[in-house]
């Protein structure tokens, strides 16, 4: 599979060999001196052909993996949908950036070590590290040229990334298995996250090291001025637990009058993090408009393992008894946005969350005092059916109105279903929260001016009521929040 020109010799970095770990925190510090040791190699090497040229030699390191080896059928805590395996057999993942993801780790490691009473062997995987990615990470990131830009052929000297390594058959339950058999102990693989950090710094224009673990998806610029505005009140309470808000360009405040420079040209997908201490704060995404985005954001944030992540935009109401800046909490969608329908057939349902659910409507209860019969004043609960086409009102609207009707929904807009089904896939927490902000049926269309201030009001209060919710899940333990829908009945032991 990695072929290179037989005539050139292979020089790898020497590191520790393989060896069994009972030690959570020792486990993860090895796989950090492993995988510190193959990129500082591979960056020394490429810097080196760049400036003094090649020396006729290969060089390649490996990814570290995690490897768990049990012939028991343990007594697991089946309180827990996570942290074992399924039945005996030989379970591995490769690992990249074991600093990044050392806390989540030694969690799932110590939980594996605790259920099935047996080691885990840390050691260098059999995968290459794309020299992309190996330059890319570590404190002074090198960028390799465009192909062409070298007085060398980067593939002779160095492994490329590989997309045919590179997908997601683990998630999408096609029964993947390593090159020797072993089965998945993690979702992804490192090249599949690899590849994921490296988009989401270019379409977010922020380190994967800001993302916190709560996200927040918002398709309107209003909610990103109401969450700069709520940060740094946040930011000024020193017993609110956040201690700083990052925005595009990696640009960071920690006092709440600061400035926040943002880049000349902002990024496709805008992103700012409101930080605690622990990771346990909030991150605002402004996907903008559409499920190919929704999509996107989605499938490259899934990999930092979130707790949950929220839908908290707008939508057009499809009951005239409805007013614009109502919200919509979804317990159902309707998918013609079709743009997950390859990975997620269209007949799987995806369920409501009834952690997420309640969290969202006591948010919105406390957010608005508002509670019992009184709440449906504002608030809507059902089905939020997610299109791919946002003019569909050009077009014959018998068809898209007969199956709104039908499906019973209440709100139609182009992220929520996305977002949903791809938390389900990933088996990510996900929920939905909108607020109506047009209603085309009954001739309220989305035009200049007709933003009513109660209706700006309400971006404010759906900000605020998304905040809170996330804040109510925080408090919440992890095993509450990572539910059993979202497990298969062959799972990794990985979250």
């Amino acid at each position: 599979m990695y072929a290179h020109p037989p005539d050139l010799p292979v020089e790898t970095p020497d590191l520790p060999p393989a060896e069994a770990f009972s030690d959570a925190a020792a486990a993860v510090a090895r796989l950090i001196e492993l995988y510190d040791g193959a990129t500082d190699f591979l960056r020394e090497r490429f810097k080196t052909c760049l400036s003094a040229g090649t020396g006729g030699v290969r060089y390649r390191g490996f990814y570290p993996e995690i490897r768990l080896a049990t012939a028991s059928h343990a007594q697991i805590d089946s309180r827990l949908s996570f942290g074992h395996v399924a039945e005996p057999g030989v379970f591995a993942t490769t690992i990249t950036r074991p600093d990044l993801f050392a806390n989540y780790l030694r969690q799932q490691i110590g939980l594996l070590l605790e259920n099935h009473g047996v080691p885990v062997t840390i050691g260098a995987s059999t995968t290459p590290i794309p020299v992309h990615f190996a330059v890319a990470a570590g404190a002074a990131p090198v960028t390799v040229p465009q192909e062409g830009a070298l007085d060398f052929p980067l593939r002779d000297l160095f492994d490329v990334p590989d997309l045919t390594t590179t997908h997601d058959d683990i998630v999408n339950g096609t029964g993947f298995t390593f090159p020797d058999g072993a089965r998945p102990l993690a979702p992804f693989t490192a090249q599949r996250i690899d590849y994921s950090l490296a988009r989401l710094s270019h379409y977010t224009a922020t380190s994967a090291e800001h993302f916190q673990n709560h996200v927040l998806f918002t398709n309107y610029q209003f909610y990103v001025e109401e969450f700069e505005a709520f940060a740094r009140a946040a930011l000024a309470d020193p017993s609110s637990g956040y201690v700083a808000l990052v925005g595009p360009g990696n640009a960071e405040i920690a006092t709440p009058d600061a400035p926040l420079p943002l880049p000349a040209k902002l990024p496709q997908m805008p992103s700012y993090h409101l930080k605690r201490t622990d990771g346990q704060g909030i991150t605002l995404v402004n996907i903008g408009v559409g499920p190919s985005n929704a999509k996107t954001a989605t499938d490259h944030i899934a990999v930092l393992r979130p707790h949950a992540w929220l839908m908290v935009g707008h939508c057009a109401g499809l009951r005239n008894s409805q007013r614009l800046g109502d919200f919509v909490l979804a317990h159902g969608y309707l998918r013609e946005d079709h743009v997950l329908d390859d990975d997620l057939p269209v007949w799987t349902p995806i369920p409501p969350l009834a952690e997420i659910q309640v969290a969202l409507e006591e948010a919105v209860e406390e957010i608005t005092e508002l509670e019992g019969f009184e709440l449906k004043r504002i608030m809507r609960t059902g089905t939020v059916a997610t299109i791919d086409n946002r003019n569909w009102e050009l077009r014959d609207q018998s068809g898209p109105v007969q199956r709104l009707s039908q499906s019973r929904a209440i709100a139609l807009d182009m992220e929520s279903a996305t977002i949903a089904a791809n938390g389900f896939r990933f088996r990510v927490p996900y929920g939905t929260l909108l607020c109506v902000s047009d209603k085309p049926l009954h001739g309220e269309l989305k035009l200049p001016g007709m933003a009513s201030d109660f209706y700006r009001t309400q971006v404010a209060r759906h900000l605020a009521i998304g905040v809170r919710a996330m804040e109510r899940l925080r408090e919440m333990p992890l095993e509450r929040i990572h539910s059993r829908k979202l497990r298969s009945f062959e799972e990794t032991a990985f979250l």
